[in-house]
């Protein structure tokens, strides 16, 4: 195999081909590279099927990069994937704990980086009792999704006893379960930083959009100076849960001091790419670093 991972074969997984997407695939014509688009509503994978060898003349091992935006799909997509042999980026471990926000915050508090103050209740009786101890105002989340999505900004006990009541009354044991976290009182701005291969390859302010700045909640970016702190929190950060290629988010206090919030495996880069232009490019990076995995499988 060369040094650039060109005998690899490439292939990308997602249900949908969004603007990010079309950079990843332009990025690899430039780089001189063929990708197989794989539609995850139709993968399939035997359990009986011989994985492919990692080395040999014959067949190089796969590289896929995982793009699919559901959950559930992408984790199992890399389950099956990975059982024959594929190097799957982000890989099943970590697309499950960035998948859950919990699970984030468990890896992110045993590297000893700093967090909001949270807490899992198992129940929405609990979650109020947690609400209690965090204190008000507070924030209650699921423990899957993104985009801002069934956010909840709590400003005191009574709001909080009319969500748990809507909460109590979802279908299904796992949708009780609360994610309580503390409200940091902040500027107007968020940090998003994208972490490619163990390096930052630029950060955003994301503004406005209400107190949720997501883009797609229609938060404004702009352009955030990568500072040493930035820079450890976020590559930490990708580290601790396994993620190659992360989308970081920090949160600033009133003071400046900076936490993590949460740290996404399917970053989407569309208004990071808005905001810094073509001198951040982030597809050419993703490239870059799946060649890099491709050279030393």
């Amino acid at each position: 195999m060369t040094a650039g991972g060109r005998g690899a074969s490439y292939a990308m997984v997602a249900s949908r081909i969004r603007t990010d997407e079309k950079r990843i695939l332009d990025a690899f014509d430039r780089h001189g590279l063929r990708c197989e688009v794989i539609d995850s509503r139709r993968l399939w994978q035997a359990l009986d099927a011989d994985p492919e060898p990692s080395r040999g003349p014959e067949r190089n091992r796969r590289v896929v990069l995982n793009r699919e935006i559901g959950h559930a799909r992408a984790v199992y997509a890399a389950r099956a994937l990975e059982s024959v042999n594929a190097v799957v980026v982000n890989s099943a471990a970590a697309t499950e704990v960035c998948g859950d926000k919990f699970r984030t915050s468990l890896a992110l508090r045993a590297a000893g980086l700093p967090t909001p103050r949270t807490a899992l209740a198992l129940t929405p009786d609990a979650a109020l009792e947690a609400l209690e101890a965090i204190g008000y105002p507070a924030v209650v989340k699921p423990l899957t999704g993104s985009w801002g999505r069934l956010v909840s900004r709590l400003p005191d006990r009574e709001t909080a006893e009319t969500v748990m009541e809507y909460i109590a009354a979802l279908p299904g044991p796992s949708s009780h379960l609360v994610y309580v976290q503390e409200l940091i009182a902040k500027p107007d701005r968020d940090i998003r930083a994208v972490v490619v291969g163990g390096r930052v390859v630029g950060a955003v302010y994301r503004s406005g959009g209400g107190w949720r700045t997501n883009v797609a909640r229609g938060a404004e970016t702009a352009p955030c100076t990568v500072t040493a702190e930035i820079e450890k929190l976020s590559v930490e950060s990708a580290r601790c849960v396994g993620a190659d290629i992360a989308g970081v988010d920090l949160i600033e206090d009133t003071g400046g001091a900076l936490s993590v919030l949460e740290v996404n495996h399917g970053v989407e880069f569309t208004g990071f790419q808005r905001a810094l232009g073509d001198s951040v490019p982030v597809a050419d990076a993703v490239i870059d670093h799946l060649k890099e995995r491709a050279a030393s499988c």
